[in-house]
């Protein structure tokens, strides 16, 4: 029995199959830009899913989304259900033939990423964050991981980026970590006027897109 789409945002490419990409939203929940990203994967040949994990509500402001983050962290076990929930979901529509899915996660969503890239090493085959860390043990890990960083954040400490980087490096998984000169967090989102560093995200796209599809070879 096909397993009920849980609340998200869907986008197929135009042949309906593809590798299975899961897209994990910032702290401002899924809005367009995240709906955007997806459709974007979806163009490039992959089929994304984006879980609403606040379930309709969405921020356009730093405190309004700080409040909603808090929140949901403060309810993280459920959060991480509905993740895996997404994550089974994602695994039956994407091409049987992939070896594996690919979780991407922005900021607050790159905390869950990589949660769930330990947590579920028989479904992950590969990781992309951007500007977001978060601890975990990556011992089971089977994946390669792939960071998006800002050279100025505020939110994300180079301190934080580094512990990651070497956590990943000791648990001898595959990883590439990039930092964007003269950008901040939030650089990717084109929402976010005064962060958004429009070179910075044509970079990070293309390093994404070369990623999974490299990823997606035996």
């Amino acid at each position: 029995m096909t397993r009920t789409q849980p609340q998200g945002f869907l986008a197929l490419p135009s042949t309906g199959k593809g590798e299975g990409v899961l897209v994990l939203h910032a702290w401002w929940g899924l809005n367009d830009t995240i709906k955007t990203f997806c459709t974007r994967l979806a163009t490039s040949g992959f089929v994304a899913f984006a879980p609403d994990l606040y379930h309709g509500k969405v921020a356009d402001n730093i405190p309004d989304a700080e409040a909603l983050g808090q929140a949901l962290d403060a309810n993280h076990i459920q959060a991480k259900n509905e993740i895996a929930e997404a994550t089974l979901f994602l695994n039956e529509r994407a091409d049987p033939s992939s070896r594996g899915l690919t979780v991407i996660g922005f900021s607050l969503g790159a905390y869950y990423a990589l949660d769930l890239s330990a947590a579920d090493p028989e479904h992950i085959r590969s990781v992309v964050v951007f500007y977001g860390t978060g601890p975990a043990d990556f011992s089971a890990s089977k994946a390669a991981y792939l960071g998006h960083f800002a050279e100025k954040d505020e939110f994300e400490p180079q301190s934080n980026v580094d512990s990651l980087e070497e956590a990943l490096r000791h648990a001898g998984r595959p990883v590439t970590f990039y930092r964007y000169q003269d950008t901040g967090h939030w650089f990717f989102e084109p929402d976010r006027v005064h962060a958004f560093n429009a070179a910075a995200a044509d970079l990070a796209w293309e390093r994404t897109l070369a990623f999974l599809k490299r990823s997606s070879k035996p």
